[in-house]
Parts: structure tokens; sequence; C-alpha cells
């Protein structure tokens, strides 16, 4: 069969100018990848082109837009997922500038396309008693049981993106004062995080339980799953509904849409109402700039509002519309003669 130009293109972009030219980490490689897996879907699903008879003469605005459009409106993806998306095919586009210039004109019109910014009103995160709720839910008495309750603590205690715990080693914990785990986040950075005595307790016991404390087990994932392999994101992500469900029953009014990224936000949010400086949350978050942890301030500050509006007295009592007072209207109707 015929190589096509879009084919020859995007497989040297996956499997050579993202890793060695851009030195992406796999995880981003793959989310690169799930993008144009998506767009090879929609182009045989709509477009009517078989994944294999794809060109760069395909590789349009228009389609780029109905590509789009077919995420949100078939798939449900939120805004942020088809940014996400998106932006792998900026990266790409980029790629291609230099390689195929006859179609830079086509290029520069993908370049402009947008994904429309929805307003965040609020972070969603647990209270402490809701995340103690979760805590509590497994059956520490069972093998999986504690993994389950080390795993989420940790989780929480670390702040930890849920990629950056599937990925965690046993060699990434320090269980001696001072203790602490290292955590490597987007573009490979690595920073360490200090953890509770609390969590450092329950980890020690979890590695021996587990015989994890050998010294041929440092490069060991910390988190198994049943078939023995690393925990995966759809995994932590199950294990912590699985909680949060049992927690619904004994509370009606608990988060119903929940994530592992909210325990992340928890940490964040409480160290805040704690009273811990921005810069060290920034920090401990692993965010490259200050503004980006500003949201938790805001958000608090919105919360606090509420809260005061709500339980404070009301000092404006209702104004009467100036409009129905006729010696008001009388006056200004005389003032205009």
């Amino acid at each position: 069969m015929k190589q096509t130009d879009f084919a020859l293109h995007l497989t040297h972009f996956l499997k050579i100018y993202l890793p060695s030219r851009r030195d992406l980490s796999e995880n981003t490689i793959a989310s690169y990848s799930a993008s144009f897996r998506f767009f090879l879907i929609f182009s045989e699903e709509v477009l009517k082109i078989s994944a294999e008879k794809i060109t760069l003469n395909d590789f349009t605005e228009e389609n780029i837009c109905k590509y789009i459009n077919w995420l949100a409106v078939e798939r449900g993806n939120s805004a942020a997922t088809q940014k996400q998306r998106l932006a792998a095919i900026h990266v790409f586009v980029r790629y291609l500038k230099t390689r195929s210039p006859e179609y830079l004109l086509e290029y520069q019109k993908i370049l402009d396309i947008k994904v429309a910014t929805i307003k965040q009103n609020s972070i969603g995160h647990f209270t402490p008693d809701e995340v103690k709720a979760i805590l509590s839910g497994p059956d520490t008495s069972t093998f999986f049981g504690r993994r389950d309750m080390v795993l989420l603590a940790l989780l929480y205690d670390s702040a930890a993106r849920v990629q950056e715990i599937c990925d965690l080693k046993v060699g990434d914990l320090r269980l001696k004062k001072p203790y602490a785990v290292s955590l490597t986040g987007k573009g490979r950075k690595t920073r360490v995080v200090p953890l509770m005595n609390e969590t450092t307790e329950v980890l020690k016991t979890y590695l021996t339980l587990c015989n994890l404390n050998a010294k041929d087990k440092v490069d060991s994932p910390l988190f198994y799953n049943h078939q023995n392999h690393k925990l995966t994101r759809a995994g932590v992500t199950y294990i912590l509904k699985k909680y949060c469900d049992m927690a619904r029953q004994k509370d009606s009014g608990f988060p119903s849409i929940v994530s592992p990224h909210m325990l992340r936000h928890s940490k964040a949010m409480h160290m805040l109402q704690a009273g811990i400086n921005l810069i060290y949350i920034r920090d401990f978050l692993g965010h490259s700039q200050v503004a980006t942890t500003e949201m938790y301030a805001r958000a608090d500050t919105e919360m606090k509002r509420i809260a005061i509006q709500a339980t404070g007295p009301k000092l404006i009592s209702d104004i009467p519309d100036w409009r129905e007072d006729e010696s008001l209207m009388t006056m200004l109707t005389d003032l205009c003669k």
C-alpha cells in the first residue's frame, strides 16, 4: 500500500520528533497519540476517510473545526479536553510548517482555532470531614483494603497528581526523618514533598506487609493492581469513587461528582485555610507560577463571602422602585420644564 504524506509525518512526529527533539515524557506523548487516535476515528466516522488514506490535503481548518465540535457533541468532552486535543494538533502543525510549506496558509488558519473558555465558578474539593470519611472506608484487614487506604492517604497528604502517584516507586519514599516523597510531574520535573507522621507510619506498615522493604525492590511500583501491574489513572479513579459511594450512603450531601484531582485541590485549600503562604503551597503543588496557585485564594475568598452573606444581618432594606414614587416623579418632571 502506498504511504501517505500524513502517515509519514505523523509517525515521525510521534516516534522521533517528540521523544528525541522535544524530549517529552511518555505520558505527554501518549496524550498526543490519543488526540490523533480520536482524529482518525472522527475521519472514518464523519469524513468517511479511512485512516490509511488521509493526506495532508485533508488536514484543513474546516475539518479540524469539525473534529473539535465532534469531541464536544458526540463524545461529550469538556472544554479542557477539547483544548488538550487541539494543543496536540497545534504542536503537530508547527512541526509541519517547515516540512510541508505548501500548506502554510492552511496551517496558519488551524493555529488560529480556539476553544471557548468556560468560566470556572468553584474548585471542587472535599472538607476535612469528607476526607476522613473517605479514608475510613477501606477495610484494612484485607490486603487491597489497606492498599486503598494508604493510596488515598498519600494522594491527599502529598497533593500529588494522579499520574505522579501511579508512577511512584518504592525508592521515591524517604521514611527516615525528615519524612518525604519525591514526585515527578509535568515536564519530568521532580519535587520533594514532606509527609505527615501518620502517613509515614501507614506507609511503613504497607511496605512490610507487601515485602517491599528489600533493597532489590527500590525500583518496584509502590501500588499494584490485581494483575500485579502498577495502578493506572483509571484504577485510582475507580478506587476513590468506590469509597466516595460508600460515604454517600451515610451522608446524602457528599459530593456526587468526584475525581482524584479533588484530593489535590482539597490539600491545597486546607493548607491555605491553615494560613500557609501561597509561595509554599505553589512549591508543594509543583506549580511553575504562583498565579496558578492563586485560584485557591480566590476560591477561598468567594467561599467566605458567601458564608458571611448567608449568616450576616441584612443591612439595607428593600428599596422601592423610584418610578412608583409619584412625588419624586412630579419633581423630576418639573425640573425638565
